[in-house]
């Protein structure tokens, strides 16, 4: 079961790094900022937001529940705000 949840965990933050990384290739050329370098530097700020996220979550009680972990991911994932609200009203 946590081997399960640790594996989850560690691809929802590889998809974290993904996702940020990649919304960043246009600005990134705009703005005259080598490619890899932009991916780089955007993916890595959405993974620390996640790892502190994860990290706060787990210092209140020394636990992570599967509610915090979406919680976390879903602060840092604002191109899907419908998840969002419908964890709010489940």
């Amino acid at each position: 079961m946590k081997k399960d949840l640790f594996v989850n965990v560690l691809f929802r933050i590889l998809a974290t790094f993904a996702a940020s990384g990649l919304g960043v290739i246009g600005a990134g050329t705009i703005a005259g900022v080598p490619l890899l370098k932009a991916v780089f530097m955007a993916g890595i700020a959405g993974v620390a937001v996640v790892v502190e996220g994860l990290s706060r979550a787990f210092l209140e009680d020394g636990k992570l529940s599967h509610t915090e972990i979406n919680d976390v991911f879903n602060k840092v994932d604002k191109k899907a705000p419908v998840k969002a609200k419908q964890s709010e009203t489940a």
